[in-house]
């Protein structure tokens, strides 16, 4: 694919999860749950998750801010659900090794579907928190539910 037209998809696939957040509802009683910010630019998201037999079935996704710290949000929302946690956090270190300009295996390029479109942000060191921002919150989250829930 030439590099102009992979631009435009992956501007596309930006906007569209901007414009139409993926999991846009606020989920009641979920297993967990977080919410955060980015101070240097009002970025904010708020998760909550529900799981079953350790795998998230339900995801909600709220937030407001930048486009790239909303799609970022929104196509985080489809990829992890159905996968379980441990599944996440190796999403999620895949994913900040791409914001992180590291060359990634082909599997792990498969493994992050939409979230490639996000790679050009890493040309723009100051907007990878944006990027960065619901990988962060829900990893906050698990780590609150592991420890609420002795794992």
């Amino acid at each position: 694919m030439e590099l102009e037209a992979l631009d435009e998809l992956y501007r596309d696939i930006i906007l569209d999860h901007c414009k139409n957040p993926r999991h846009a509802n606020h989920l009641d009683h979920p297993d967990l749950e977080s919410q955060g910010n980015n101070p240097f630019c009002g970025d904010e998201i708020s998760l909550q998750v529900k799981l079953s037999q350790g795998r998230i079935v339900e995801i909600g996704f709220n937030g407001r801010g930048c486009s790239i710290s909303q799609a970022s949000g929104s196509i985080m929302a489809g990829v992890i659900e159905g996968k379980s946690l441990e599944e996440v956090g190796e999403l999620a270190n895949i994913f900040r090794d791409l914001m992180k300009g590291k060359a990634l295996l082909p599997n792990e390029s498969d493994r992050l579907g939409e979230l490639e479109a996000l790679s050009g942000v890493r040309e723009f060191p100051i907007r990878i928190k944006c990027a960065l921002l619901g990988w962060s919150i829900l990893e906050d989250g698990i780590k609150k539910y592991s420890s609420d829930n002795g794992e």
